[in-house]
């Protein structure tokens, strides 16, 4: 009895075993995995080579054209005038900018001239006697002095002689006194050179100016310039006379401007060309920052694409076969920010408009026009 319930324990146990080992094993078989194939799909347009302008892009801060720094040449207390010498106050050309007191300076000045009179007055009896062919005109000549205006030219000597007799009796040496003194004293009105605004006030009224000091900046609000640096590369490119777009830092206005000037040498750390534009617009400011766009030159037969599509550099993706991918070589022609000219492509071709992750050449895709 007993050995016969041990094999009926034996016989179950080994029954057990054998149905617990096949559950296991038909618990952890999983199904094969089944794999969809997908294409990818991908943006396409025709390739048209036309003529396509090179732009440069450059940026930079506006000067005025036409700016100068006022300084005093003589000395003397400045004074007050119609308009406040301060900085925004617009100026007509020919106005007075500023006024420095010449009282002292013009009394001076007419004390020149009286000299200067009477010198001539001393001699008119000697020149009706040795000179009377040229009495007439040293008497026309007194008689069209004012001391209160500007001492008109002396007259012409006729002769040797009487440039002689003149010049012995002082009458040259006290002529061009006077007009020096004549000069210094415009001296002390500094007018406008150009219709502008003042942008820099160093001095108020009742100041004591002295010479050589400065007095402030002035400057043309009609006209602007603009100082690029462009790449050495293109320096070939840059023309006198080209049309330049340039736009604001937020791209809400654009203006129009030339270049008009190329400087003949290129900067060594920098390997630059400096090339200067000039623009003029009513809401132009000195300082303000532009960017500018540059049409250097035109190439034939290419076009202009998004950097994105250029692979290494050399190449871009095309369609064959309405869904076969493939790298075609190019000719980089021009690099810009965000786009780059080429050549080497047939009129024609299909062009991958749009970047596609993990292409490769040879792989196939659904080609989806880009409108």
């Amino acid at each position: 009895m007993r050995k016969i319930i041990l094999l009926v324990l034996g016989i179950f146990l080994v029954a057990a075993s054998i149905l617990l080992g096949k559950y296991i094993v038909d618990k952890n078989m999983a199904p094969k995995p089944t794999f969809k194939k997908t294409i990818n799909t991908v943006f396409t347009e025709p390739i048209l080579n036309t003529e396509i302008p090179i732009v440069l892009s450059a940026n930079g801060n506006l000067i005025a054209k036409n700016k100068i720094e006022l300084f005093s040449e003589v000395q003397g207390v400045l004074q007050s005038s119609n308009k406040a010498f301060r900085p925004g106050t617009l100026y007509v050309q020919n106005e007075t900018l500023l006024s420095i007191n010449s009282d002292e300076f013009y009394a001076s000045l007419q004390s020149q001239k009286s000299n200067l009179f009477n010198l001539i007055t001393s001699v008119l009896p000697d020149i009706r006697l040795d000179f009377p062919s040229e009495f007439n005109k040293w008497e026309t000549y007194l008689q069209s002095f004012d001391i209160n205006k500007t001492v008109p030219k002396i007259p012409t000597f006729s002769s040797d002689k009487e440039k002689y007799f003149i010049s012995g009796r002082g009458i040259l040496t006290a002529y061009f006194n006077v007009k020096n003194l004549e000069v210094r004293l415009s001296k002390h009105q500094i007018k406008a050179p150009f219709t502008g605004v003042l942008t820099e006030a160093l001095v108020t009224p009742g100041t004591l100016v002295r010479a050589g000091q400065k007095l402030g900046e002035f400057i043309d609000t009609s006209v602007y310039e603009m100082e690029v640096s462009i790449s050495a590369a293109y320096a070939d490119m840059l023309k006198i006379g080209n049309t330049v777009e340039l736009t604001n830092l937020d791209k809400s206005k654009m203006y129009s401007g030339k270049v008009v000037r190329v400087n003949g040498k290129i900067d060594q750390v920098s390997q630059t060309i400096t090339a200067y534009i000039e623009l003029r617009h009513p809401d132009l400011k000195e300082g303000m920052f532009l960017e500018a766009n540059l049409v250097a030159k035109s190439v034939q037969n290419a076009i202009e694409i998004s950097r994105k599509l250029v692979v290494d550099n050399k190449a871009v993706y095309t369609i064959v076969n309405d869904s076969i991918l493939t790298l075609t070589p190019i000719n980089p022609l021009y690099f810009g920010k965000d786009k780059v000219v080429v050549g080497g492509l047939k009129d024609g071709d299909i062009l991958v408009s749009k970047p596609v992750p993990g292409a490769f050449d040879g792989m196939i895709v659904k080609a989806i026009k880009n409108d």
